[in-house]
């Protein structure tokens, strides 16, 4: 390896990559946040017919049906986006998830249109759905192909920063509009507002989306793939998903373990809280909303913090903490947040966001490195959204156990077993910090940079040699003793020789 083969990243670019692929992710969580904050208002107006309980469920798991087509999503969005380009996929989802957003806003009530109401609205979430099947994972692999592998922690964990911004825009938002509007009025067009601003948000993110450039890795495996055959180019890169299921089934199951603790704790935290406060706590939707938009503040500052360490120490001993703290910490947290003491719900919802934390600030940096470069996005897309039907049911499943069993704990228990998955999938995750993506070559920010990783290279094919060197050495003098003794067996016994 020469100079020559580390690439240096462009810093403008890098941030351009690093903004549109957050703002995006922003948009994509905002819808999720508002949704999940005006559930009950959507369970009202479409829904009216129904008791309260069954108006919740009802728009919960409107909100958990989308999940089953994401792995379509996945699917098309992956392979568009190894065979066309990162970037051009991203500019598409975007697209479809603003407008399907915005649509949102649009549909008429149960009471103007009868069943077409929730049969719209089910639509709208179903187009969500898909898009969203090749955006998280579109953006993952768009921000960790940028990022030199020495910062790919830190600046990974910025999508995920956006993630929870977008949450506290929607919730924010929300609660804005609950103080301002009374319930009547919050009930009749108030709840439409936040879909709304979805319309100029996916403008935007279209937009830097755009002037995005395609990223390195993609480039030079087209590069690579003209030198090999002149003709693939005209072909485009090809997925075969046999290679994928048979060769990389480890980095599969990682990927799908590492999803499912981390987006089961996610919506339980983000999406179903809300309305477990309310519904099953009786606080006031206010009262309930605004602790969590607090503590969702708390976790953006944690975020990229534990993206920075994370390129100090390791990816796998976040997930592995992570993990540990939610088995520990569910039961005594939700027995907090059920106590009618303010501060002891907030630190409830604090232990949460904490251990929440430790495994969205790796994830996005740690999954595409799994996979290489021209499997990379259809692979992360198949197994990622394979878990997220699991994950995405998760606020319908928690409202049904709790309304089934009257026992306030069962969310906690759930968060148990999605720990458990977490904790083992921690002990078979290859660590992939501060390395090149698997099959890329490496990265880095500067030409000074690029030396230095150019002489730890060098420093390991050194310490290697050495190391065969040693292991050599010692055979050869087993070798030798081995013979010495084969000499004394035949000088005593020469009809041996």
């Amino acid at each position: 390896m020469h100079i020559d083969d580390i690439t240096v990243i462009d810093d403008t670019k890098l941030k351009k990559a690093v903004t549109a692929a957050a703002l995006g992710n922003a948009m994509e969580w905002f819808d999720f946040g508002v949704y999940g904050f005006v559930a009950y208002a959507l369970g009202k107006v479409f829904f009216p017919d129904a008791s309260p309980a069954v108006q919740t469920i009802a728009a919960l798991g409107t909100f958990s049906v989308p999940f089953l087509v994401r792995p379509l999503g996945g699917v098309f969005f992956g392979v568009m986006g190894d065979r066309f380009g990162r970037q051009k996929v991203l500019s598409l989802t975007i697209i479809i998830m603003a407008i399907s957003t915005f649509c949102i806003g649009l549909i008429p009530s149960y009471a103007t249109i009868g069943l077409w109401a929730p049969v719209l609205l089910l639509l709208c979430k179903l187009a969500q759905g898909f898009s969203v099947g090749g955006e998280y994972t579109g953006a993952a692999v768009f921000v960790a192909e940028y990022a030199p592998d020495r910062r790919r922690g830190f600046l990974g964990s910025w999508l995920d920063f956006g993630s929870i911004a977008g949450f506290v825009l929607g919730a924010g938002l929300v609660v804005l509009l609950q103080t301002i509007l009374k319930e009547p009025t919050f009930l009749e067009w108030g709840w439409r507002v936040p879909f709304f601003i979805a319309g100029p948000l996916g403008l935007l993110g279209l937009y830097l989306r755009h002037a995005a450039e395609e990223t390195p890795a993609f480039t030079q495996q087209l590069e690579k793939m003209e030198k090999e055959d002149k003709d693939a180019i005209k072909e485009k890169p090809g997925v075969s998903f046999r290679e994928i299921f048979s060769k990389y089934r480890k980095a599969l199951l990682i990927s799908i373990g590492m999803v499912l603790v981390t987006n089961i704790t996610y919506y339980m935290l983000l999406t179903y809280m809300p309305t477990y406060l309310s519904s099953s706590l009786g606080y006031t939707e206010e009262h309930g909303v605004l602790i969590i938009v607090v503590v969702m503040i708390g976790m953006l500052f944690v975020q990229p913090v534990v993206g920075f360490f994370s390129d100090k120490i390791g990816r796998k001993p976040f997930l592995r903490i992570g993990s540990i703290g939610l088995l520990l910490l569910a039961i005594p947290a939700y027995q907090f947040i059920g106590s009618d003491n303010t501060g002891l719900i907030f630190l409830g919802l604090l232990f949460i966001a904490i251990v929440l934390n430790c495994m969205t600030g790796v994830m996005a940096s740690t999954l595409p490195a799994l996979f290489p470069t021209r499997i990379r996005y259809s692979a992360l897309a198949s197994s990622f959204n394979v878990a997220i039907i699991v994950a995405g049911l998760t606020p319908t499943v928690a409202a049904w156990l709790v309304e089934e069993t009257g026992n306030l704990m069962m969310p906690a228990y759930y968060l148990m077993v999605a720990a458990v998955i977490g904790i083992i999938t921690s002990f078979y995750l290859p660590e992939t910090a501060n390395k090149p993506m698997r099959g890329d070559t490496p990265t880095a920010s500067n030409k000074h940079e690029a030396k230095a990783l150019l002489k730890e290279a060098y420093d390991d094919i050194e310490q290697t040699v050495g190391d065969v060197d040693e292991e050599i050495t010692a055979l050869q003098e087993q070798l030798e003793a081995l013979k010495a003794r084969r000499q004394r067996l035949v000088d005593r016994h020469p009809h041996m020789d």
